[in-house]
């Protein structure tokens, strides 16, 4: 039986991996083929409304799940093995501004206004529970369209990413503090001040301490082999131990995965640059002035980082569009079929876009809408605050349709928004 499981279960990844190509048709249209992905996830996962159930077995398939997670964390560690941590801390003041006012806006406007006028009659849990929800930012997905767009390396998007990893943090404290309340009926400000520690802890020693440690492992195992397989062993695995770590002290794995990124720079590498390259620029070297060998330094350590982003760029096409159809296959379009649900909906994605945009605007001296709107996708973040209060007990299936809808159209219509932005743009944005 587990033989027949696993066979069917490497047809599910070959028709995901298939269906994903769709993205092709999409990129024709002028939009990221993230959008793509998903909009071919949402109708895999729907066809049962009109008496197709064959792929409904996809999303429970507990292997392509894990495919799934594996993908979000490569994704995450290749935009931040493309993300410059220098940079990133010149814009650290202006993406915690931008993250601060994401995550508070939107948790007051759910939790204090849309909800109790919109639903009114829920415990207060649940409106908690909305709240929070709204203050979730699907880095993922909002990483991936700067990523196709070639702009990773702009101001914008290094304040949005900066924004998103402080933003992931704090959200998962809301979250987990409201999970605590609603278990144990109360909280403390010491419950919330040991989250907080363990997550900021986290981020500033998995900096600090992996700059001690990656040129130590870089040189001892290119002592072993200088070549491409020991190049992205070290890569691949300092991102999933990093990733392992984070979600032992109960933080997104996403989380542990990008600062494993931003630690590893190029000089951890140049120890592995391939071997004919560096015996010629080092016989240079030897004769070379100052200026020239700059130059030259700079030569292999820029090879040596995109290398890695090179050899790590099959394992993302392989692994990242199966999370992208599997977090649109989340996406139930039943409820869409309740004009009233539809109607408070709607009125909760336009306060959900606002507490999103409006971040912007403490941004600086950038395209303040670039920022704002690269706040906006809820994605599977929000689905995975929905589905926690759905299961204590506290969001009604309701309510879980009203954020499933938030979801689908900030996680649809962000992509090409964003895109329109970029793109109109003038001058446009140096990568």
């Amino acid at each position: 039986m587990e033989e027949i499981h696993v066979g069917v279960t490497l047809l599910w990844i070959a028709i995901i991996l298939l269906a994903a190509r769709f993205s092709l048709v999409i990129e024709r249209w002028g939009q990221p083929p993230v959008l793509g992905e998903l909009l071919v996830g949402v109708l895999l996962g729907n066809l049962g409304l009109i008496g197709i159930t064959v792929f409904d077995p996809i999303h429970d398939d507990h292997i392509i799940k894990f495919l799934a997670e594996l993908g979000v964390v490569i994704l995450l560690f290749q935009v931040g093995l493309e993300s410059n941590l220098r940079e990133m801390g010149r814009v650290g003041v202006r993406a915690l501004l931008v993250a601060c006012i994401g995550v508070v806006v939107p948790f007051v406007l759910g939790t204090y206004v849309v909800g109790p006028w919109l639903l009114p009659g829920l415990p207060f849990y649940a409106y908690l529970f909305l709240g929070a929800t709204l203050t979730a930012t699907s880095v993922g997905i909002t990483a991936r369209v700067f990523q196709d767009l070639k702009i990773l390396r702009s101001r914008e998007a290094q304040i949005v990413l900066g924004a998103a990893v402080i933003d992931d943090v704090m959200g998962l404290i809301i979250l987990a503090v409201v999970s605590a309340m609603v278990t144990a009926g109360s909280f403390s400000l010491g419950m919330v001040g040991v989250i907080t520690f363990k997550a900021v802890a986290f981020l500033v020693g998995a900096i600090v301490i992996g700059q001690l440690l990656a040129p130590l492992l870089g040189r001892g195992l290119s002592t072993i082999h200088s070549g491409k397989g020991m190049k992205l062993t070290l890569a691949l695995s300092f991102g999933l131990i990093c990733a392992y770590l984070a979600g032992e002290i109960g933080l997104a794995p996403i989380v542990g995965a990008f600062a494993a990124g931003l630690v590893l720079d190029p000089v951890h590498f140049r120890h592995f640059a391939e071997p004919q390259m560096v015996s010629d620029i080092r016989a240079h070297l030897a004769t070379a002035d100052r200026e020239l060998q700059g130059k030259l330094n700079e030569v292999i350590e820029h090879h040596s980082k995109h290398h890695v982003q090179d050899l790590l760029e099959p394992i993302g096409n392989f692994l990242i569009p199966i999370f992208f159809v599997l977090t649109g296959m989340s996406v139930r379009l039943e409820a869409l079929f309740d004009p009233k649900i539809v109607l408070i909906a709607l009125i909760i994605t336009v306060v959900a876009f606002i507490g999103k945009v409006v971040a912007g605007l403490v941004a600086g001296n950038v395209n303040k809408w670039i920022v704002g709107w690269g706040m906006v996708p809820r994605g599977e973040v929000g689905l995975i605050f929905a589905a926690t209060g759905q299961r204590l007990g506290i969001v009604s299936d309701e309510l879980f349709g009203v954020i499933v809808i938030v979801v689908i159209l900030s996680t649809l219509l962000t992509p090409p928004i964003l895109t329109y932005i970029v793109r109109r743009q003038t001058p446009p944005i140096a990568s």
